[in-house]
């Protein structure tokens, strides 16, 4: 399945727009946003801010490191780590309008002297070898299939002793997941390693992992706060919703679903580049 077929899936058009209009109607002030304004809305991920925040401090990631986010959606987690960390951001997404989402939101957060976004493909980065202290990924290498090329280029734009960062979603032991999710509706774009199959994709690319956690059992408690907060009838900003419209529930469900019956796991992960 081509990378085009993926970058459709995510590419929506007029999404900028969508998000300031559900901060407006929130009472955001949109010309001058913060983090929190910004944190159940740009954490495409489970868990959102909690989980990035978990593994920034896992991975002990601070100021002056340069830090490459492949797969960097709407720039969520770039933005918390240049806010947070200290650290100089550079995003990577295959998708156009998720890095033109995350320029206009960096600029509205004042964050563009330390985070900067660009196009590109994860399996062919246009960075020079040995140029970030930090490789970082979220939620991404479910949709790209020739994962030895993906993590052998984030070991490649890695400096020697340098720091992966992951939080994946990886195969559980229950089975076929329940399509569709957020990642693919259908399973042709759908690539989803097994904890055994990833630990040996990255000692075989050059890394040696330092931290390897389970999450998968506060996945399914995260779920269960966010369907609680739905029925109380405050729930937060919901980016499923801004993405995928009327499909949002159906996405959510299978996601909660998947994570229950263990069919799918997270894992967060810090390796170390080998050197």
């Amino acid at each position: 399945m081509s990378s085009e077929s993926v970058a459709a899936h995510y590419g929506r058009g007029g999404l900028g727009a969508a998000i300031l209009a559900a901060l407006d109607a929130a009472g955001k002030d949109t010309a001058a946003l913060t983090q929190d304004d910004l944190a159940s809305v740009d954490e495409l991920h489970i868990r959102g801010r909690e989980a990035t925040a978990e593994v920034a401090e896992a991975a002990g990631i601070g100021p002056g490191q340069r830090v490459l986010d492949v797969g960097c959606g709407i720039g969520g987690p770039s933005r918390y780590l240049a806010a947070a960390r200290g650290c100089e951001v550079t995003g990577l997404d295959l998708t156009q309008e998720f890095c033109d989402v995350a320029t206009m939101l960096a600029e509205r957060t004042g964050l563009t002297d330390r985070v900067s976004y660009r196009q590109g493909d994860a399996l062919d980065m246009p960075f020079e070898d040995a140029s970030f202290d930090v490789a970082w990924t979220q939620h991404a290498a479910m949709n790209i299939a020739d994962k030895p090329r993906l993590y052998a280029e984030m070991r490649r734009v890695l400096k020697p002793g340098g720091c992966l960062a992951i939080y994946d979603i990886l195969a559980g032991p229950a089975g076929p997941i329940h399509f569709p999710v957020p990642w693919a509706h259908e399973p042709s774009i759908s690539f989803l390693a097994t904890p055994d199959e990833l630990r040996a994709l990255l000692t075989g690319a050059g890394f040696q992992v330092k931290s390897w956690r389970d999450t998968t059992a506060a996945a399914a408690d995260w779920f269960a706060r966010v369907r609680a907060q739905a029925e109380d009838g405050s729930p937060p900003l919901n980016n499923l919703a801004l993405l995928f419209g009327d499909l949002a529930p159906t996405l959510a469900g299978n996601m909660a679903r998947n994570v229950g019956e263990q069919r799918i796991l997270t894992i967060q992960i810090v390796a170390r580049a080998a050197g």
